[in-house]
């Protein structure tokens, strides 16, 4: 047998540089004092005061891509780019629960108002509601035919509204788990609405430019308000309201409402409210106490709107009516009927402020707090936060900017990153700004302003760097002044290229003017500020090698002989370092090199391209020794690990590759970029990797001691592919109706899979062991006496000598209860057949009540066809019917005994130390919570 090559493996270790992602939106948290943003694959808990990480909600391999939380309780929900639905404790970060049922990125979540069930919506269509208590899923809704926009529970209802890009608003009714009213009146998508308080209204933004406005009315208070006044018939008032407003708008279809007057409400427009944008609405907000609304578009601005009271309301239309009467009365001088006067949406929503930030803006979360003054928290598409107050208690609010979180990462992508000589710092660069990193706390030392920087490298010593930008100026900084110490005219196009010279004493770069320059290091004297002579390091110009197109890489050879540059003509030119002559032209690419690298032994060139290819050559004769299917995409950046001819490549796939240079094979993938990897970077020593992508992370990946297999790589691979071909089963075609609008929530997924195999695993342990006990009775009775009990299953032993039912019921309660369902419906029937029994059995013993029903009445559910055509199962059926009654009313009335006594219990001690425990502190907690409502109420009447 042959010897196997061992490699290392690469892992990360951090992520650095986000402050937060632009594919989720922002949410307050903790008192309304930190936010909850995306940043990537993890979510960020940031303190608005201090500008600093207080927590990190850790991620696996998938971008965040919504986030909902609640007053309620300290939740925070995450939804993911894979369709998971993640809940964390939002005070320690701990994972709670995890959801699998949308098979394509989460796009909009929404807790209710106890925090005891979660809608979510998702580019895949679907509307899924999940118990957060019992930690399942309850039902899928299906009817939209574009990705689900927003989703929200109503107040006072058992209703949620959902909104879609195929123009239509749903009701959806949770009793029933039926879309019962469609709103078809909007001509474009939906892209967001806000309920207004009490469920009384509603407000839609679309691809146009204003906001639509809608009154809903229940049919039962309807009805109630009939018999009070003694109108009209139930069933005529709806239709003559709507006649009666839809006269202007009678090509909508009823003002955009499909269904019956029967139904629940009825939802008619009331107008449309214009915004100073003429874009589309990206996102819209009602704050927690239904006065504030926020909206914006794909701009900087942030408009805020008051949404007025019923007693502003009241008075609003008095004084319109005045105004009416007053107007009739000076035209014929006779009283006019003024009663079919109305308010205008325009007059219930008036615009507040407008709120102008630093860049466009991905969304926004507000706040009123007692005193009348609202929080916005916005998330910038500059990966920034900005945090704006605004007065209401002013005559003319004001917003003002308050703080702003962008030190911690670029407002650009990183298109060059460096790593000092000592391995301590690490460099990048990238639009406008220069920062330095800690390479071991990921802190930012220093962030200095720049021109649009595409190369960069550390001088010798670490005290100084160089950057090159796209005006052609070579700019070097001070590190520890962060200063700039110099400004350089070198080329007259963009410096692609940096590469520093083997013996450190001068660099070469290659411009977009088509020439190589040669520069060297040098000490000038000059006078400091105090008169003392001081020695700076500055550079000089000395050589310079015209080329025959724009030169993209350039680099030397380590032992200090060649110089290669790649040009734009998808070739790449090799000199003689010290005469600069022609030695070799390397030509095989269809597509310009983008980035190249030269093994440490000075033997082998690697060059990787736009073409998605990985070209090794041999710098003795200029030979090709391979060529590599490299990236799905262009190869972005190239580079040895230092000593040996293994190297990494990094694609516009978001993607990074070790690859062997000797044996001409890839030995790894690293995941972890959400977008292009734009460059990257191996220390000095080899330790360590940092890569810089468009998803605005710097990630640094570290060499363990944990060996590669070749053999177990693949393996993943195949197993990566085939949980992919499980999340594409069943994937809905755009624009075509996906069948019932109620199916089961979750999806099948690799862990349902292994849990359903461990439980088939174990009843075929009990059919087993229980075979194995009717033989010893057996040959008991044959035998006359008792004979010695025959060995358990290993397994049984191995868990505490289990008797094989507790064992089953054990491995019933080891899967998730997010996954129970899921992994039930996998297993074939003769299993199900063998698990009801043993489900009786633990009912009958009182073991695992409530978790045995679940699964008894899922099971039933699921194939009740077969079980009640089973002639066998009937009297079992029968006996289970009555046993599940008992069982589980006994349960409650131990529940409730046990509540009994708590309360008997704090009734004594309340007795005992003459304090009223819970109600003196709930009678505290309502009156100031009234005092603060009437305080807010009386800041926003004084506008």
């Amino acid at each position: 047998m042959g010897l196997t090559k061992q490699y290392l493996r690469f892992v990360q270790s951090a992520v650095f540089g986000v402050v937060g992602t632009t594919k989720a939106n922002v949410v307050f948290t903790k008192d309304h004092q930190f936010a909850a943003v995306s940043a990537v694959e993890h979510v960020i808990i940031w303190s608005l005061k201090r500008a600093e990480k207080v927590l990190v909600l850790e991620g696996s391999k998938h971008e965040v891509t919504a986030l909902a939380q609640t007053d309620a309780r300290p939740i925070i929900a995450v939804g993911y780019s894979d369709g998971s639905i993640k809940l964390f404790d939002s005070d320690n970060g701990d994972e709670i629960v995890t959801f699998n049922g949308h098979k394509t990125a989460v796009s909009t979540m929404h807790f209710d108002d106890h925090a005891l069930r979660l809608a979510s919506g998702s580019k895949d269509t679907d509307v899924i509601i999940w118990d957060v208590v019992n930690e399942s899923g309850l039902y899928r809704l299906k009817g939209h035919r574009g990705m689900v926009t927003r989703v929200s529970f109503m107040a006072q209802h058992n209703i949620v509204i959902s909104s879609s890009k195929d123009t239509f608003v749903k009701f959806w009714d949770l009793d029933t788990q039926h879309c019962f009213k469609t709103l078809v009146g909007h001509r474009s998508e939906v892209w967001d609405f806000a309920l207004l308080a009490e469920d009384k209204g509603l407000v839609t933004g679309t691809s146009g430019s204003d906001l639509q406005v809608w009154d809903i009315a229940f049919q039962d208070e309807l009805e109630d308000e009939d018999e009070e006044s003694k109108g009209p018939s139930p069933a005529k008032k709806p239709r003559r309201r709507m006649s009666e407003e839809d006269e202007e708008d009678d090509e909508d279809d009823e003002d955009g409402e499909e269904g019956d007057d029967n139904s629940i409400l009825t939802c008619t427009k009331a107008g449309t409210i214009l915004r100073k944008g003429t874009d589309r609405v990206v996102s819209l907000y009602l704050d927690s106490t239904g006065r504030i609304l926020g909206c914006h578009g794909p701009s900087p601005h942030l408009e805020l709107f008051k949404v007025c009271t019923p007693q502003e309301l009241k008075k609003k239309l008095l004084k319109k009516q005045k105004r009416e009467r007053k107007k009739a009365r000076g035209e014929d001088g006779e009283e006019v009927d003024v009663s079919n006067v109305k308010l205008s949406a325009e007059d219930r929503i008036q615009a507040l402020t407008n709120i102008k930030a630093s860049a466009k803006l991905r969304s926004f979360h507000s706040h009123v707090d007692a005193n009348g003054e609202v929080s916005v928290v916005t998330l910038l598409h500059n990966n920034s936060l900005e945090v704006y107050k605004v007065d209401l208690t002013a005559d003319k609010p004001i917003a003002s900017k308050e703080n702003c979180i962008s030190l911690p990462g670029h407002r650009h992508d990183v298109r060059t990153v460096s790593v000092s000589s000592d391995n301590t710092a690490v460099l990048s660069a990238g639009g406008n700004a220069v920062k330095i990193w800690n390479r071991s706390t990921q802190q930012c030392i220093r962030t200095m302003s720049c021109g649009h920087a595409l190369s960069s490298v550390f001088a010798p010593g670490n005290r100084h760097c160089i950057v090159g930008n796209k005006a052609g100026r070579l700019e070097m900084f001070d590190i520890a002044s962060g200063s700039l110490t110099e400004s350089f005219e070198a080329h007259e196009g963009a410096i692609w290229s940096i590469c520093l010279s083997p013996d450190k004493r001068g660099f070469v770069t290659g411009s977009a003017d088509k020439t190589l320059k040669f520069w060297e290091f040098e000490l000038v004297s000059s006078e400091n500020d105090e008169g003392r002579t001081v020695r700076e390091l500055s550079i000089i110009h000395t050589r310079t090698l015209k080329m025959s197109d724009d030169v993209l890489c350039v680099k030397y050879s380590p032992d200090g002989r060649l110089v290669a540059a790649s040009l734009l003509d998808s070739t790449v030119k090799v000199f003689f370092a010290d005469t600069l002559k022609f030695f070799l032209s390397l030509y095989g690419h269809k597509l310009p090199v983008l980035s190249m690298d030269i093994s440490s032994d000075s033997n082998l060139l690697v060059t990787g391209s736009a073409d998605r290819n990985v070209k090794l050559w041999g710098l003795d004769f200029g030979d090709c020794h391979k060529s590599l299917f490299a990236h799905d995409d262009s190869v972005m950046c190239v580079q040895f690990l230092p000593g040996t001819h293994l190297f990494f490549t990094g694609g516009k796939d978001g993607k990074l590759k070790q690859w062997d240079g000797d044996h001409f094979q890839q030995i790894t993938t690293l995941e972890g970029h959400h977008g292009e990897v734009w460059c990257m970077t191996i220390s000095p020593d080899g330790s360590y990797m940092v890569s810089a992508s468009h998803d605005k992370s710097l990630r640094t990946w570290e060499k363990t001691e944990e060996p590669i297999v070749l053999e177990e790589e693949q393996e993943m691979e195949r197993e990566r592919k085939y949980e992919e071909s499980l999340n594409k089963e069943e994937q809905p075609i755009a624009g075509e109706p996906t069948g019932g609008e109620v199916s089961l929530p979750e999806k099948r997924t690799v862990e349902t899979l292994r849990g359903a195999e461990r439980l088939m695993e174990a009843l075929n342990l009990y059919q087993e062991e229980m075979a194995k006990m009717e033989d010893y009775k057996e040959r008991c009775e044959t035998a006359g006496k008792e004979l010695p009990l025959p060995d358990k299953h290993p397994i049984l032993m191995a868990f505490g000598n289990l008797t094989p039912l507790r064992y089953v019921g054990e491995v019933i309660k080891k899967i998730k209860s997010s996954e129970l369902e899921e992994s039930l419906l996998v297993l074939p029937l003769d299993y199900v057949l063998q698990l009801l029994p043993i489900l009786e059995t633990l009912i009958q013993e009182s073991r695992e009540v409530e978790l045995a029903c679940r699964c008894l009445f899922f099971l039933l559910r699921i194939h009740h066809g077969q079980i009640t055509s089973n002639q066998t199962l009937l009297p079992m059926i029968d006996r289970l019917r009555k046993t599940t009654l008992t069982k589980a009313k006994r349960l409650r009335d131990t529940i409730g005994f046990n509540q009994a006594g708590l309360q008997f219990l704090k009734d004594k001690l309340e007795a005992e130390n003459e304090v009223q425990l819970f109600a003196d502190a709930t009678a505290n907690f309502q009156t100031k919570k009234r005092k603060q409502k009437k305080r807010a109420d009386r800041a926003i009447l004084k506008l």
